[in-house]
């Protein structure tokens, strides 16, 4: 895409959400550190129904670590892969409370030091968090990216590099949410609704846009 047709298309995305903001619920940078390590390969709506149980009896890093990883278990057994999920939680908040003072830091290198933090991890709380410009390419923006062309990468590093190269910087701070949502609800895998599409004239892969899967 051109600069003029990759601002148009983020501009239509903002136009549809002015605000937009993670679908996990959270009341505090450690509840959503803790929210995105749990979604590792499970759904937003999965993890919140989880975190509804857990957080109003442990949302401190020391909470959790009073609360024990059996128990911890118990909270969030309903998540794909919750024994991983907990050893790692545990284990991230013990360095959070020995090195960190129980808070989350904003710094990417600490962020992704702790177990089950990778880099994807690290920008969405660096994003929704603290206000960096940083985009966690999952698999909606990686399937955005490519199949409209706005940033088409063979991996999903590729894409988020590609991703900080051509967006234009008034639009940093929401594309990571504008494109999750936009892979989410409309451009979706194996049914995209086209039809519906407020980008469709923009996109580049044609033959996607008749609402045919590919």
């Amino acid at each position: 895409m051109t600069r003029a047709e990759i601002h148009e298309f983020l501009s239509r995305l903002r136009e549809i959400d002015s605000e937009p903001t993670t679908e996990l619920e959270y009341t505090s940078p450690f509840e959503l550190l803790i929210a995105v390590i749990l979604s590792a390969q499970a759904t937003d709506v999965g993890v919140n129904k989880a975190t509804r149980r857990l957080y109003p009896v442990a949302n401190t890093a020391q909470a959790i670590l009073d609360l024990g990883e059996e128990a911890l278990k118990r909270h969030i057994s309903t998540i794909g892969l919750f024994n991983a999920k907990a050893k790692n939680v545990i284990a991230a908040c013990r360095i959070l409370v020995e090195q960190h003072g129980g808070e989350v830091p904003n710094d990417r290198a600490a962020l992704e030091a702790l177990p089950g933090v990778g880099r994807k991890t690290a920008n969405v709380v660096l994003n929704t968090v603290f206000g960096e410009p940083a985009i966690a390419v999952d698999t909606h923006i990686f399937r955005v990216a490519n199949r409209t062309g706005l940033a088409p990468g063979k991996d999903v590093r590729a894409v988020e590099d590609r991703l900080m190269r051509v967006v234009p910087e008034e639009f940093l701070l929401g594309a990571h949410h504008w494109l999750i949502l936009h892979g989410r609800y409309t451009c979706k895998a194996r049914k995209p609704d086209c039809p519906k599409c407020v980008v469709r004239d923009l996109c580049r892969f044609k033959e996607k846009t008749t609402g045919v899967a590919g």
